[in-house]
């Protein structure tokens, strides 16, 4: 509940709290009211700003920004809330001003109230006689169904309620009553209860305000003499009469039950007893427990409440248990002993006994009602219904109190009615009213609530019932003296730390975690509290990580705390519901097993044993991954004293844990849904009973768990895409593990059957035509150890080779290039380099080669589908593998790497650090440079080195962020000035600059212009640039992956002048060349290409010579294009370029030509377009061509 988490945090960590998100952390940053001057501008400038609705705006949003700043701190607005009201107040009192001035510093004013609060903020209005009629009259011109202004009415009616606070009969305002046409006029203290009537049965928020004057104003001694019994008739009428179906209905009741509980809050009880049972009986036939509006039943329960209270004689029992110092200061400096108490004594006892209690039997029903309303559904009756408990109960005697706490524990059982009995609870040790006597009961109760969980379908509720357990243990801490709880602290702190490190719910262990902390505090009987607390604070239990395996072993370290955490995750987590829990509940009983090995040994792995083999899945998940981590614990634990894991085990269990993977089988428990958690959960006892070094070698069982690994890795096409890759994982280190333990006739010598029965199996697998088995047969090979490849590498590596080639009919199968290429620089890695030794068992010069070729080629795969660029994982992972095979082969055997390797590999690495997705471009980017400063080895052979750590020194490693284009496209352009990167960096600028993405395109052609502008001069730089660009555009020609963005990127190039310097010669080749090429793409059917390449067209307008007409004879083809699409757009473009450059055509039929361009449908039949196009060609002096496609079209 976020009620109580909050008072808690904030009770228990004060100006200390912080952390992720968290309301607690922005409530503790500002230290007073900083935008003073901010404030009395907005203020200032009202009258300049009402009159216009944007300015308003403007003006409100800015003013509510700085006002909700201190949400978490509204004390802080105190020494400037009456400058900040008299302001505003001035504008509203002033006759000249307008009716929208007025509105809009009513809505400042309720800007303030509702950060502040109204019960604060209204009793700074000004409250004279003289205020009175006044803010009566303004109230009574406004509209009630104007929902513009509610903000007006609302504050106006809060006025009033303080102007009811004058102490002199309201009679005496009114005067004469007789008007001058003879009639009456009505009094004030009818005028204000119309008022409030009118504005009870209103839907926006002036109800509640006027439910706030009902309060004040009934409850004055003149009105309640005259008015109070017709006002309640009427609220009663009200009630009775309206039904809650509309939503209208609905908010007049709540209006009218707001009203009354008010009414009884604040009212004398000598002038309201007489009309409680009244109003009880209405409530009681009105049957609002069975309403489905929550708010509604919340106020029947606080009204019935305030009924209660009335019945009863307002006095505070004496028998109720008092503490003596609440102040934690004094109870930390004074000894237990020296601690004052004021508990009841024996003479209290009989003199409470001798006390006259007069309880009505109505007293009864309320509390009847009242526990009924602990079980409410919703959080916030019950809540309200446990704070009327605490309320009734400290007027009642003590027998019949001790009943009503009895009635409270009866009520656990459920979520609903756990939850309003803990509030309850704590409500009443809060007050007193909860016995040290009655300890004994309550605290098992709020034990077994701190670990109450139930699951319902996909999820669990209970968290609420965990919090407010934590609320009733934070209460405990201030209502009682240590002695009284002593008893039940060891019960106490154990499960306030269970829920503080193993709780799921972040609030629940931060809410734990601060009632650990207040016990602590104030009880000072906690086991090693202080280590604890500092330890496990507020911010440490934030991550769920970090409690379950760092603050548990720190928890579980104290001998008090060990057994009973161990015993919680076995009880509770390690069948939870959620796979994550479990999971990480069996990683903790891992990491605790160091703390109580012989317990874990001989009586934690027996009991999980069972479990094992159940017949609940996530029971039987759980149990099996925890079999693994003890084992492996124990394993290790032995390992530092050179003992075997058997001296922990007992044999009854090493047998049992062999045999669990039979058993599955046999119940057939590895297929469907239960299979994606049992196939993994077993395949992790694999490898932990592997690393444990179990005595199973040659045993029936391990050809067994090989068949439980090969069959996962051939069903893994079966297995939901969630849980697929995890599946994966756990087989291939059970794999890895099983072939390093158990498949090696001596150390470093594989077995030779089992060798080439894994090895044949695998590679067949990589021709698979299911694409998942082709990826669990890769990375299976990755993954076996050295002395398995041994004599095996030649047949792996032309395995894996041919899966990374990428045919036709295989383009689809992404993931198992991926895989396959990791899986090469696995197994490169794994045997390790040899220059001159033999291809079959290491890498050596024979076949490095062979490996740097399939990776190279992977590097450039570019394969689409439904799902995008999925050839990027294939890049990714290719980058990956060359950066690990060159730093391999660099540090053993620099010499086989040649140059050519070497520099094909740097271009393609800088091509990809050009390209437009930020995540890849960062990955090669940061390869790139790796490879660049590595010093130990140092790669051999890279081109332009000197000049490449110039560009790139050292911190750029750190510093440059690859992912914003800002800062990585100013660094890859300057690789353009070095001839042998030149076309790969172009290559991989085309994608950016001439891309979809804005930002990326943006920044990447801003640093492209840059560079071409530095090089305008240079003649040579910018003809050997464009010889680069002509390459690029002639063998992406009919790539239309590259061919379009190398367009887009060029028609910028050419609108941005980057070839100035040859459009002073006629014919330039570049010019020529590049229109032949550009001739070649017109003859395209796809129209984003044609979009693109009419553009080049229009921009190559600006060369001299005979380029020029050409450009004009494809422009005007291109206006009789069979697409009419094509048509309009390269009329538009024509258009555009004609404008832009004037020297193209004649002047004098220049109007004619753009008035054509721009009048024409160019969108209309081909013969139409053909006139215009004719007569076009007729002004623009063009011979008619040998048209091809106007042919076709004809």
């Amino acid at each position: 509940m976020a009620l109580t988490e909050t008072a808690i945090a904030m009770e228990c960590n004060g100006d200390e709290e912080g952390g992720e998100a968290d309301v607690i952390t922005n409530a503790c940053v500002l230290g007073a009211f900083g935008e003073t001057d901010d404030a009395r501008d907005l203020l200032s400038s009202l009258p300049e700003v009402h009159g216009v609705m944007m300015t308003a705006e403007a003006a409100t949003n800015k003013y509510l920004d700085i006002m909700n700043r201190y949400q978490e701190q509204p004390h802080l607005l105190d020494p400037h809330l009456e400058w900040m009201l008299n302001m505003i107040l001035d504008y509203i009192r002033s006759e000249k001003s307008p009716p929208s001035l007025v509105h809009l510093s009513f809505r400042f004013l309720y800007i303030i109230c509702k950060v502040r609060g109204y019960k604060k903020f209204m009793q700074l209005f000004p409250h004279e006689v003289s205020d009175v009629q006044p803010v009566l009259d303004l109230l009574s011109r406004q509209d009630p169904k104007d929902t513009g202004i509610w903000e007006t009415r609302y504050m106006l009616l809060l006025w009033l309620s303080m102007t009811c606070l004058i102490p002199f009969d309201l009679s005496r305002l009114d005067g004469h009553l007789e008007a001058d046409c003879g009639h009456a006029r009505e009094s004030t203290m009818d005028r204000i209860l119309a008022v409030a009537k009118s504005y009870l049965m209103v839907r926006d928020s002036s109800r509640f305000a006027a439910a706030v004057l009902v309060s004040k104003f009934m409850t004055r001694l003149d009105v309640t003499q005259k008015r109070l019994g017709d006002f309640l008739d009427w609220s009663l009428t009200t009630i009775s009469q309206t039904d809650e179906l509309s939503v209208t209905n609905s908010a007049v009741l709540e209006s009218t039950l707001q009203s009354l509980a008010n009414l009884f809050k604040h009212g004398k009880r000598d002038d309201l007893l007489q009309y409680a049972p009244t109003v009880l009986q209405c409530l009681e036939g009105k049957h609002l427990s069975d309403s489905s509006v929550t708010t509604l039943r919340k106020l029947r329960v606080k009204l019935i409440q305030r009924l209660c209270l009335t019945f009863l004689k307002p006095r505070v029992a004496k028998w109720r248990y008092q503490r003596g110092s609440r102040s934690l200061a004094e109870n930390l400096s004074m000894s237990q002993s020296a601690t004052a108490v004021d508990a009841l004594t024996p003479e209290m006892e009989t003199q409470e006994l001798e006390e006259d209690y007069d309880i009505p039997e109505e007293v009864e029903t309320v509390i009847e009602q009242l526990l009924l309303g602990l079980k409410d559904k919703e959080t916030i009756v019950r809540w309200s219904a446990a704070k009327g408990i605490g309320r009734v109960t400290g007027r009642l005697p003590k027998e019949l109190a001790d009943e009503v706490v009895g009635s409270v524990l009866d009520c656990f059982g459920f979520q609903e009615t756990d939850h309003g009995g803990c509030l309850a609870l704590a409500e009443l040790g809060r007050r007193g009213l909860l016995l040290p006597s009655r300890l004994t009961d309550v605290v098992p109760l709020i034990v077994k609530s701190l670990i109450y969980e139930e699951k319902r379908g996909s999820h669990s509720v209970g968290s609420n019932v965990r919090d407010a357990a934590c609320y009733v243990c934070w209460s405990f801490a201030r209502a009682y003296e240590p002695k009284e709880l002593e008893p039940f602290v060891s019960q106490i702190a154990s499960a306030l730390l269970i829920t503080t490190v193993f709780d799921r719910n972040v609030n629940c262990r931060r809410a734990a975690s601060a009632a650990f902390q207040e016990n602590v505090g104030r009880q000072g009987t906690f086991p090693h509290g202080i280590d604890i607390v500092t330890a496990a604070d507020y911010f440490a239990v934030g991550l769920i990580n970090n409690c379950y395996l760092k603050i548990s072993v720190f928890v579980a370290s104290f001998p008090e705390y060990t057994k009973d955490m161990i015993d919680h995750l076995v009880a509770m987590k390690i069948n939870h519901w959620k796979s994550e829990i479990r999971v990480l509940a069996t990683k903790a009983l891992h990491n605790l097993t160091p703390q109580a090995p012989n317990y874990m040994a001989t009586t934690v792995l027996p009991q999980l044993l069972p479990m094992a083999l159940g017949f609940d899945l996530h029971g039987r998940h759980g149990a099996i991954l925890a079999c693994a981590e003890i084992t492996h614990a124990l394993f290790k634990l032995g390992a530092q004293t050179n003992r075997p894991v058997l001296d922990f085990i007992s044999t009854e269990c090493v047998e049992a844990l062999k045999n669990i993977h039979s058993a599955l089988l046999d119940k057939k428990q590895y297929r469907g849904f239960g299979g994606e958690l049992m196939r993994p959960a077993v395949c992790m006892l694999i490898e932990k009973l592997s690393l444990s070094k179990m005595p199973f070698k040659d045993d029936p069982v391990i050809s067994g768990w090989q068949w439980l690994i090969d069959d996962t890795l051939k069903v893994l096409h079966l297995i939901s895409t969630g849980a697929r890759d995890g599946v994966l994982a756990s087989a291939l280190s059970a794999l890895s593990a099983l072939c390093e333990e158990y498949y090696h006739i001596q150390p470093g010598q594989a077995d030779p059957h089992i060798q080439e029965v894994l090895v044949s199996q695998y590679i067949a697998g990589l021709k698979s035509p299911v694409m998942f088995t082709r990826c669990g047969s890769a990375l299976a090979l990755g993954c076996l150890p050295r002395f398995m490849i041994h004599n095996k590498l030649q047949q792996i590596l032309e395995g894996l080779q041919r899966t990374c080639n990428v045919p036709v009919k295989e383009a689809s199968l992404t993931e198992s290039r991926r895989d396959a290429v990791t899986a090469m620089a696995q197994v490169c890695v794994k045997v390790g380099v040899c220059a001159h030794g033999s291809a079959d068992s290491v890498l050596c010069s024979e076949n490095v080669a062979d490996v740097y070729a399939a990776l190279l080629d992977s590097i450039c795969d570019y394969t689409t589908d439904s799902r995008g660029d999925v050839g990027a994982w294939v890049r990714e992972a290719a980058m990956t593998s060359l950066k690990n095979v060159t730093m391999l082969v660099a540090s053993s055997a620099p010499q086989i790497l040649s140059v050519d390797i070497v520099k094909m590999m740097m271009c393609c690495l800088a091509q990809q650090a050009a390209e437009i997705i930020d995540r890849f471009r960062a990955h090669a980017g940061n390869v790139f440079l790796s490879l660049l400063h590595s010093t130990e080895p140092a790669v051999p052979h890279i081109p332009h080195r000197e000049e490449l750590l110039s560009i790139f020194p050292v911190e750029t490693v750190t510093s440059l962020n690859w992912k914003a284009p800002s800062q990585a496209f100013p660094y890859i352009t300057q690789l353009l000035s070095l001839p042998q990167y030149q076309h790969h960096t172009l290559l991989g600028l085309t994608s950016s600059v001439g891309g979809i993405s804005e930002s990326t395109g943006e920044f990447s052609a801003q640093s492209l212009f840059h560079y071409l502008k530095g090089i305008q001069q240079n003649g040579a730089e910018l003809a050997q640039l464009g010889d680069t660009l002509l390459s690029i555009f002639r063998d992406h020609l009919r790539n239309d992956r590259v061919c379009i963005p190398f367009l887009n990127m060029l028609d910028q190039m050419l609108a941005n002048s980057c070839f100035e310097m040859f459009t002073t010669q006629e014919n330039h080749q570049f010019c020529v060349d590049l229109l032949d090429l550009c001739k070649v793409v017109r003859r395209s059917k796809n129209v984003s290409k044609l979009r693109a390449c009419i553009a080049v067209f229009c921009g190559l307008i600006q060369f001299q010579g005979d380029v020029r007409k050409e450009v004009l004879i494809q422009l005007l083809m291109l206006l009789c294009h069979p697409y009419p699409v094509v048509r309009k757009v390269a009329a538009g473009q024509m258009y555009e370029m004609l404008l832009t450059y004037d020297d193209v055509i004649d002047p004098e039929v220049l109007d004619d030509v753009v008035t054509l361009l721009s009048d024409t449908d160019w969108g209309s039949d081909i013969d139409t377009v053909r006139t215009h196009k004719n007569q076009l060609r007729d002004w623009l002096q063009i011979p008619k061509p040998q048209d091809v496609m106007e042919s076709k079209a004809t």
